[in-house]
């Protein structure tokens, strides 16, 4: 048994020696290793050795086990290392010589202008929140003074999925939340998704909001619209000029509008401003003590400003595109002239 051994190891060690290819070298494995393989038959014939040479026998068994096991291993790396180098050196590529032309993607106008704000906003401190899609009409509505009949819901036609549930018509709800849950100071962006039933060349069905909420002690309206200010220099450019006008909203009071001169005629008047040199932005204005009291937040002691304005709407403006629906048709061409 044990002469058997060491004939099978020699002659093992010797075939794997010669073997040049992968394909030789896995039948060489079957043959002295496999379930019918010529170590494995010595292995069933322990049976009939005697107990004094097992000990023995079932070493030796073992050491040549490890042996061969090792020489093929050291023989598959080779085939490996030899396959790679062929392989790098086949598809090797020159990069000295001059390329064919690659055109490029295009980032869409949403995310675009999405993460353009985002930069601006958190570089002034604030910090980005979300929140969900489907909400309940007490978050996107009446925790912002929006009570059931409110004249103002009128101007919002809302997807409703039961009379309680719909999808949010602004991300308003999400700071509906974040009232409930921060404790003042704070100051958040609320940049998402928005749904109302509407469609048209400047309003689609579904569209995108950025919403920024600051609530501390002594904030003003000159505080807004210092920020405001910034924000729309960052935005439009240097020179842009900033106009501010009255108006309403349920959750602010005071309420204001936000116009900028016209990025595309810098203010002297063009088709895109139809000849006013300014564009409507944004609204804003000093949050409603009503929206604080009932967050549970003292508005005797904590006041707060609050600004929104519609992703889309800001890219039209930047890139003067007339129909908001030329966004969504995918088109490489139109995307890849968007700034």
């Amino acid at each position: 048994m044990i002469e058997k051994l060491k004939e099978i190891k020699e002659k093992a060690l010797v075939e794997i020696q010669n073997i040049s290819d992968k394909k030789s070298l896995n039948e060489i494995k079957v043959k002295y290793l496999g379930k019918q393989g010529e170590l494995t038959a010595i292995l069933r014939g322990m049976r009939d050795v005697s107990p004094e040479d097992r000990p023995k026998v079932g070493a030796l068994v073992n050491e040549v086990r490890s042996e061969i096991e090792s020489r093929i291993e050291e023989k598959e790396n080779r085939f490996d290392e030899e396959e790679l180098a062929n392989s790098l050196a086949s598809e090797k590529i020159d990069i000295t010589e001059p390329s064919k032309f690659i055109s490029k993607g295009a980032v869409h106008a949403v995310p675009m202008i999405t993460d353009k704000l985002i930069d601006i906003c958190v570089d002034m401190g604030f910090t980005v929140v979300d929140g969900p899609e489907v909400e309940t009409d007490y978050y996107n509505f009446e925790a912002m003074n929006i009570p059931k009949n409110h004249p103002s819901r009128d101007m919002q036609d809302s997807f409703y999925i039961t009379d309680n549930i719909l999808l949010r018509t602004q991300t308003s709800a999400v700071q509906s939340r974040e009232l409930e849950t921060r404790k003042p100071p704070f100051k958040i962006i609320s940049p998402g998704k928005t749904y109302r039933n509407d469609s048209d060349s400047t309003h689609s069905p579904v569209f995108h909001q950025c919403e920024g909420l600051v609530v501390d002690e002594n904030v003003s309206m000159a505080d807004l619209k210092i920020m405001l200010s910034e924000m729309m220099r960052r935005l439009y450019g240097e020179g842009t000029k900033v106009r501010f006008r009255p108006s309403f909203f349920p959750f602010t009071e005071p309420s204001i509008e936000v116009d900028v001169s016209c990025p595309n005629c810098k203010g002297e008047g063009c088709k895109t401003c139809k000849g006013t040199g300014f564009l409507e932005i944004l609204g804003a204005g000093v949050v409603n003590p009503k929206v604080l009291d009932i967050a549970g937040i003292d508005s005797k002691k904590f006041t707060g400003f609050a600004f929104g304005m519609g992703i889309e709407r800001t890219s039209m403006v930047l890139n003067a595109i007339p129909d908001l629906r030329t966004m969504y048709k995918n088109d490489v061409r139109f995307l890849s002239q968007l700034k």
